[in-house]
């Protein structure tokens, strides 16, 4: 399967589970991760809920081999709009990056490896950031710093990550899921009702809904610039990031 949904406890894991394609998302996956997310909060026995994908990368985005995810309310990645009304918690592991990187801002807080890289890679490939994340990086890091790593692509390391805002807890590699699960014990051991309330009210005051329309209409006129770049990557070019493209 490639995504699992596993509970212990109070908290639920949901994993992407594609480690030979770098946990990359294709439009079987994001079907996936929509029905896990909406069975999380449609389930009574959990209180908190964990992202994480298997092996040595949280993800590395939409699947550029593949290129087949649609247009979807919830978004290209299955559930990158959706509004769950439980804490979130990403785990990340290795690369966290382009489409990956707007699947561990959808989540409340990040717990990170210290070899760890987050980065918006799709920036070489004249991919747009329609999952959120032109909406919600500089929510969390400054208008300045999301700027700096929406135009350029750069690789961004966890040590920067936690100092400019985008993860929460770094921990020694290895240790980001049993991080991931202590803190939302944590969480989980709280009185649910205003655990829930109050973060609806900080949700609520963002009105982020705008904002992802806008986000949308912007990326959907670039789609075909995308398609080209995904053409490029299928071909073998600029792996690794190696002879990556700086135009369009």
């Amino acid at each position: 399967m490639a995504v699992t949904y596993e509970t212990h406890q109070r908290i639920a894991v949901v994993t992407v589970d594609r480690p030979e394609r770098r946990n990359a998302i294709d439009r079987t996956t994001a079907i996936a991760l929509k029905e896990a997310w909406r069975r999380f909060d449609d389930d009574d026995s959990v209180d908190v809920g964990i992202l994480f994908g298997t092996g040595a990368v949280f993800s590395a985005g939409a699947d550029l081999n593949a290129f087949d995810l649609i247009e979807d309310p919830d978004g290209f990645l299955g559930f990158s709009l959706m509004r769950v009304a439980k804490p979130t918690i990403a785990a990340v592991e290795g690369y966290c990056v382009a489409g990956g990187l707007e699947m561990a801002l959808w989540c409340d807080l990040r717990v990170a490896a210290e070899d760890a890289v987050f980065g918006c890679f799709e920036r070489r490939w004249g991919v747009p950031l329609v999952d959120g994340g032109t909406q919600r990086l500089p929510l969390v890091v400054g208008l300045g710093r999301a700027m700096d790593m929406i135009l350029t692509g750069r690789a961004v390391a966890a040590d920067e990550a936690r100092a400019i805002g985008l993860v929460n807890r770094v921990v020694p590699p290895g240790e980001a899921l049993g991080s991931a699960i202590a803190l939302a014990r944590e969480i989980a051991a709280h009185p649910q009702t205003t655990v829930r309330t109050d973060r609806a009210a900080v949700l609520d005051g963002l009105a982020l809904e705008e904002g992802f329309d806008v986000e949308r209409s912007h990326g959907l006129s670039a789609l075909r610039v995308a398609a080209e770049g995904a053409a490029r990557f299928a071909h073998g070019e600029g792996r690794h990031g190696a002879g990556a493209p700086t135009a369009d």
